[in-house]
């Protein structure tokens, strides 16, 4: 299992492993030998996030209730920021623009157990426009798809917002084998 948590190796998360354990250390689990961890490297993790993933998006909403947690197309380039769109009125958009800030998590099952979440805070909200929806809808749908759906939702669903966030925090695995 790799584990990386922001770019110091020293950090809190690969030091205690959630139970005081140091996850850098081989360890036996069912007879099975799993090999020294090394966490994502930076490209590594820039790189996973760029694909094209459905990105698990939370963002406190209540003080006393867990994060409102959702899953949503978004779009990020290595080094730049991410971008998510959504109803500027939707409870989402609502939520961070309260807090100003939000997280994304984005993982696979094939060939291994790979995850890279992020947060960080709203770099800047602005309209949406018709390039962005389709390139967006391109990230995920057939070409022959696109237009038809970008037709869809700004017609049934309407008016969007685009909400970037500046990657602040990253905490990644990859819980292949060693």
């Amino acid at each position: 299992m790799a584990v990386s948590c922001c770019s110091d190796t020293s950090c809190w998360a690969e030091r205690v492993g959630g139970k005081g354990r140091d996850v850098r250390q081989p360890r036996v689990v069912g007879g099975r030998r799993y090999g020294r961890r090394h966490g994502l490297s930076r490209r590594e993790r820039e790189q996973f996030l760029a694909e094209p993933g459905i990105g698990t998006l939370s963002v406190v909403e209540w003080p006393d209730r867990a994060p409102l947690t959702i899953p949503i197309w978004y779009d990020y380039a290595p080094g730049g920021e991410l971008w998510v769109r959504t109803g500027p009125d939707s409870r989402k958009a609502r939520a961070i623009r309260a807090v100003g800030r939000f997280s994304l998590m984005v993982q696979r099952t094939e060939p291994t157990v790979r995850y890279v979440s992020v947060e960080g805070p709203v770099s800047r909200i602005t309209a949406d426009s018709r390039d962005q929806a389709v390139q967006m809808a391109a990230r995920y749908l057939p070409a022959d798809r696109v237009e038809d759906f970008v037709e869809y939702e700004q017609t049934q669903l309407g008016e969007h917002v685009t909400l970037y966030m500046q990657p602040e925090h990253w905490v990644s695995a990859d819980l292949g084998q060693g």
